[in-house]
């Protein structure tokens, strides 16, 4: 069948690359290039953040963890395996992900656990070329509403909508809201262990090594929208990593972001619209969509072919 896919980020890529593995004819539309999308900023890191304790999330991390492993192993350009220290301040029972993950394992004072990570700038192209190259086409166009994409791709048994943010409107879904993250990226002084603080008293704090810079974290703010630069977070945010790995102190900074993470009350969104089953959402995962983005798109897969039928 042909499939139309609106959004070209983690998510919307994931799911045109499994819909063609399953034999589909599969078109992205997109308004923007994947490296102008927000997956561009994420530090892309396996972890369910801000996710809910739900057996389906759960399989969605697992499914994405296990074939991202694969792609590390296969040399797939960006992935690799990151050793990661959770620092715990207080008493704290296993997390329910655990289950996901082969090697977690409790210590005093932290958790220690190995996950893929992910530097987009080389997946996401690694991604597009994978898509062209088995025959998918890209079509850049901004779509005002879900019913036009067929048009634009010259016809479609059904459409995939992986549009993030834009799915506020686009799916009519005031649930879909903007959830800001600010990340700041240093000089790599030769850390190779992810470092995780999500209960520092000055905001969550983490420290995600790549092959060529660090990227610091980081803030969580649900609601806000604006993305210009502001000092005094970034400062805020250097003083916290320096305080958990002192390593970083004189790194110099190589750039500061913020990026709208397309966050959703109640959860991320993957099913057929109950109002056109051709239709079938996969939007709202914040900022946990490299966790659950191959996890969701083997659901999508599921689906749309029961929406082909309907």
């Amino acid at each position: 069948m042909d499939v139309t896919v609106v959004g070209a980020g983690i998510s919307g890529l994931a799911c045109a690359v499994r819909l063609q593995e399953a034999g589909h004819a599969v078109t992205v539309v997109t308004a923007d290039e994947p490296a102008a999308t927000v997956s561009r900023l994420a530090a892309a890191v396996w972890y369910p953040t801000h996710t809910a304790a739900d057996p389906r999330v759960l399989a969605w991390a697992g499914r994405t963890y296990d074939e991202l492993t694969a792609q590390a192993a296969a040399g797939v350009p960006g992935v690799v395996a990151r050793p990661t220290r959770m620092i715990l301040r207080g008493p704290h029972a296993t997390p329910w992900w655990a289950a996901a993950v082969p090697d977690f394992a409790a210590a005093p004072g932290e958790w220690r656990f190995t996950v893929p990570s992910v530097e987009m700038e080389w997946y996401l192209p690694w991604l597009l070329s994978r898509f062209g190259t088995a025959g998918g086409r890209v079509a850049r166009h901004r779509v005002a509403r879900l019913s036009d994409a067929p048009r634009v791709s010259g016809g479609a048994d059904v459409v995939v909508n992986a549009t993030g943010l834009a799915a506020r409107d686009l799916a009519g879904d005031p649930a879909v809201h903007p959830a800001r993250g600010r990340v700041v990226g240093v000089g790599n002084p030769g850390l190779v262990t992810s470092v995780r603080d999500e209960d520092h008293p000055a905001g969550m704090t983490y420290i995600h090594p790549r092959s060529r810079d660090v990227v610091l974290g980081g803030t969580y703010e649900p609601g806000e929208w604006d993305t210009g630069a502001d000092p005094a977070v970034t400062a805020a945010i250097l003083a916290r990593c320096v305080e958990l790995v002192p390593e970083l102190a004189g790194a110099p900074v190589l750039w500061q972001a913020a990026g709208l993470r397309p966050a959703r009350h109640g959860g991320a969104r993957v099913e057929a619209d109950p109002r056109d089953p051709r239709v079938v959402h996969n939007y709202g995962h914040g900022g946990a969509g490299i966790t659950l983005a191959w996890g969701c798109a083997d659901e999508v897969v599921t689906l749309a072919a029961g929406a082909a039928g309907a």
